[in-house]
């Protein structure tokens, strides 16, 4: 038996914290809706037939499995993450790229472009419409920062 997931949302978000990049990732989690959460990290495939849906409510320590980017960074710099997704043009399921870099949004939105018509490229197929998650962060003076960006799966059917 395997488990394939049949729904996912996205969510992202961005924090500081003035003791640590821990705290900063971790008021990220909780900003973004699943700091109460044991993420585990998945690789890069949306099963055929799962769809987006609202952000779900999940029991506190619920094991969650997520494609999940996450930068970190120190005063003065700037940080983004983020995920882009997209369905095959076929029907038959999609694929997710995950990025992180020092630097603006925009540059990590074109990395993420080049990264999913790689994927599309290795595969021999087409990808519909291409979306985005992602995060910028300017760090303030005495602070830590994070961006994370992710696509969480919620629910699951047999397989």
């Amino acid at each position: 038996m395997y488990l394939v997931p049949s729904r996912f949302f996205i969510t992202s978000s961005s924090a500081v914290s003035e003791v640590s990049g821990l705290n900063a990732f971790d008021r990220a989690l909780i900003k973004s809706g699943v700091g109460e959460q044991n993420l585990v990290a998945v690789s890069s495939v949306i099963p055929e037939g799962a769809r987006l849906t609202d952000r779900a409510e999940m029991p506190m320590g619920a094991v969650t499995h997520c494609v999940l980017a996450q930068m970190r960074g120190t005063e003065g710099e700037t940080i983004s993450a983020g995920i882009a997704y997209a369905f095959r043009k076929d029907g038959r399921g999609g694929y997710v790229a995950e990025g992180h870099l020092h630097g603006s949004k925009d540059s990590l939105k074109e990395e993420l472009r080049q990264k999913m018509s790689e994927m599309s490229r290795m595969r021999g197929l087409e990808f519909d419409q291409v979306f985005f998650a992602v995060e910028e962060l300017r760090i303030p003076t005495n602070n830590y920062g994070c961006c994370v960006a992710a696509l969480v799966f919620t629910d699951y059917r047999e397989g």
